[in-house]
């Protein structure tokens, strides 16, 4: 679904971002996180703000999240709702209708227009955007399961994906509706859903687009890489014949 109710919508334009990334011991792919965040934000004439939540990290993930210019926040919660949850904690309840919030995640690269067309969106009088996701690499995979991944992503996009890596929304709207629940997976599902039941409008964007990563384990127990693992499960030969 897109909105289009243009500059009659009758809400504020977009005047600042804020970008949270949840992440746990990612020193190796953050630095491309944080460069395509970067890119994006470029693209866009109000200021960005992004923040790298650390959630017990044990590695040099800090260092290249200061490095980068961001934002640092940390936190010791082993869970990836409430760490998304700190970055937006972290901006302010004061943050309303004119500010955007964004998220993604720290093994994940946004294209150059993510940011953008998230706004241009918004102004269109959407209060949450759901991105896409593709697989920056299937080197652990084989053919089959990438086949079946985006056989069923084609078939059931007209539902509406959800994904923490590409999902944006209106501060006052994240703020009315409680935000991100403490779930250490599904979390970006849980608010979507509860937001849309509120009645707040949902744009599904297949023009919001990041490449995420296609390792095997991810950090969220029943997150993207659990997903990929079961459909290479559901691919065996014992499994099609079953």
């Amino acid at each position: 679904m897109i909105i289009q109710e243009g500059a009659g919508s009758g809400l504020p334009r977009i005047d600042d971002v804020v970008i949270a990334i949840p992440a746990r011991d990612e020193q190796q792919l953050l630095p491309g996180c944080l460069d395509a965040l970067r890119r994006s934000a470029e693209q866009v004439s109000v200021p960005v703000r992004i923040q790298v939540v650390l959630d017990a990290c044990t590695d040099h993930s800090a260092r290249v999240a200061e490095a980068a210019g961001a934002e640092v926040i940390v936190v010791d919660a082993h869970n990836v709702g409430a760490a998304r949850a700190a970055g937006f904690a972290a901006a302010g309840l004061g943050c309303g209708a004119g500010t955007w919030f964004a998220t993604t995640d720290a093994d994940s690269r946004v294209d150059r227009g993510w940011l953008n067309r998230q706004i241009r969106y918004a102004e269109a009088g959407a209060e949450i955007v759901a991105g896409v996701v593709t697989v920056a690499d299937w080197d652990h995979y084989s053919p089959q399961v990438r086949a079946r991944y985006e056989r069923a992503y084609r078939v059931e996009r007209a539902a509406g994906h959800v994904h923490g890596a590409s999902l944006g929304f209106r501060a006052d709207i994240y703020w009315r509706t409680g935000g991100f629940a403490s779930l250490r997976s599904g979390e970006d599902v849980e608010f979507v859903h509860r937001a849309a039941a509120l009645g707040v409008r949902v744009v599904w964007a297949e023009d919001v687009v990041v490449a995420t990563s296609g390792r095997r384990f991810g950090r969220a127990p029943g997150g993207f890489a659990a997903h990929l693992r079961r459909l290479e499960a559901s691919s065996t030969p014992e499994a099609e014949s079953a």
